[in-house]
């Protein structure tokens, strides 16, 4: 076997899925088609929840240092630093029921650039670009991938492959995932210009034809026709400028492009996530509308999700039916976004009746409980897994906020400085020795914290996935040990 793990696709969530599995312990091999990173500026942020599961690897330093340019990006580009749905910025921070849960504005290569270098420092990991997978045989005891390099035909080995290589997916595609869905009803182009008819531009918004996006550098439209032909060639200067004519109706010419991008709101998703040793993560599991940001987020929890499942499953320390929940409970979540992203592509036709549903909709997010719910269904915080097993705390089955701890030596501790290491984290209250006394046949495989949570009343005790996942968490008073012992064996071997 060349490696324990082949990973298909050097974007961020290919990288990050190496990364946690290297951490785990596994050996990945990555293989990218692509010579040299994409210099396009695709996704400009991540969700809180991938920046804390980031934060939790030690990379945080480095995501606050690209969130002021970030925010001045987002603000110019929307004239607002609100979230928006459907291109209706209301969503509130500040109304939020955790606004101290954030995400991070990072434009996509620059990710691509801090995952490779997270994965590089933590060794035995590599990635070998120009490498194009093109068959794909498996058996019970590994997957086998042909590849097309520049030197000719190779062929590499593993016990599984995982597909992180995009939206058309040749993993998917020849390992056979069903992948349904619904075509696409909009296309959006943007592209990045300093041409200087923009100023002849009518201001940006809706228009008998589709809606306008523009700002000083920027220009992009949405049209519900006019799909090109071929949407894998890549947007051109005359296919903008006939675009903003159509939209417009103003004839703007564009003498040089950057950062050309074109996407529609086609929506699919695999109908499982796993056949056989072959998985999907990322957009080679699910393609969608990118309103309201939701991609990357989503391919990021997915491999911080997948990661150490499969890393235990190799070495034998993983729990009967362990990799199967990884499609149990990302499959939901990735639903769940199609559902969305698709109720914001209805918003965005064009025609009075759609306009006066967009009215409502914008009434609707000025009462505060209605901009949480719709916050919270973007930013991902509402996601709660099912767990297999009766687990009563309201933070039971969801992604672990940065809680701030006070150990017995009365140093402050936060929930991301404690796992670095990528194993379980269990912390309990000195008030509950119990809690550790009940994990002592697991000690080898996660670590034991004695420390109180600050500023919350409700919670004395929690064990952390290595994903982030709350597993069980208990309120202050004597502990139910006997669902902490259920949810020790369903996650971990002892």
């Amino acid at each position: 076997m060349d490696a324990d793990v082949i990973v298909v696709g050097a974007g961020p969530v290919g990288l990050l899925l190496a990364a946690e599995l290297r951490l785990a312990g596994a050996r990945p091999l990555v293989l990218e088609r692509l010579a040299e990173p994409s210099a396009e500026p695709k996704a400009r942020g991540i969700g809180p929840l991938a920046a804390e599961a980031l934060r939790r690897r030690g990379l945080g330093e480095v995501l606050a240092a690209y969130q002021e340019q970030g925010l001045a990006d987002k603000a110019r580009e929307h004239g607002s630093e609100k979230g928006h749905f459907a291109q209706i910025f209301k969503i509130d921070p500040a109304l939020q029921e955790e606004p101290d849960r954030v995400g991070a504005l990072i434009w996509q290569r620059d990710l691509e650039r801090v995952l490779a270098e997270h994965l590089a420092k933590l060794g035995e990991a590599d990635v070998l670009r120009e490498h194009e997978v093109v068959a794909l045989a498996q058996d019970d005891s590994g997957v086998t991938a042909t590849v097309a390099t520049p030197a000719g035909e190779r062929r590499f080995s593993a016990p599984y492959l995982v597909g992180c290589d995009g939206g058309r997916s040749s993993v998917r595609k020849l390992a056979g995932f069903d992948f349904p869905g619904t075509e696409p009803t909009s296309v959006v182009r943007r592209v990045l210009t300093d041409a200087p008819g923009l100023d002849r531009l009518p201001a940006p918004g809706w228009t008998p034809t589709g809606r306008l996006m523009w700002a000083p550098g920027m220009v992009a439209t949405i049209e519900f026709d006019g799909f090109p032909e071929d949407r894998g060639l890549p947007l051109t200067a005359e296919e903008m400028r006939e675009s903003l004519l159509r939209v417009a109706g103003v004839d703007v010419e564009i003498p040089q492009v950057k950062g050309p991008l074109r996407f529609t709101d086609g929506a699919r998703q695999a109908a499982a996530y796993r056949i056989g040793r072959v998985l999907l993560a990322g957009d080679a599991a699910h393609v969608h509308s990118p309103s309201g940001g939701q991609g990357l987020n989503l391919g990021l929890m997915d491999a911080v999700n997948l990661g150490w499942k499969l890393a235990a499953t190799l070495a034998g320390r993983a729990p009967e039916g362990l990799l199967d929940t990884y499609t149990a409970e990302r499959h939901p979540v990735g639903a769940a976004v199609l559902h969305n992203t698709r109720a914001q592509s209805a918003l965005l036709r064009p025609g009075a009746h759609v306009a006066a549903m967009r009215d409502i909709v914008s009434d609707l997010l000025d009462f505060p409980d209605v901009n949480r719910y719709f916050g919270r269904m973007l930013n991902g915080l509402g996601t709660r897994y099912a767990l297999p097993y009766p687990a009563t705390h309201p933070l039971a089955g969801r992604a672990c906020p940065d809680l701030r701890l006070v150990t017995s030596a009365g140093e402050t501790r936060t929930i991301s400085g404690l796992c670095g290491s990528g194993r379980a984290l269990l912390v309990h209250a000195p008030s509950q020795p119990e809690v550790a006394q009940a994990a002592g046949p697991w000690r080898g495989a996660l670590d034991v914290v004695e420390a109180s949570v600050r500023d919350r009343d409700d919670l004395a005790a929690a064990l952390v996935r290595p994903d982030g996942a709350v597993a069980w968490a208990s309120g202050l008073g004597p502990a139910d040990t006997v669902t902490l012992t259920a949810a020790l064996g369903a996650w971990l071997r002892p």
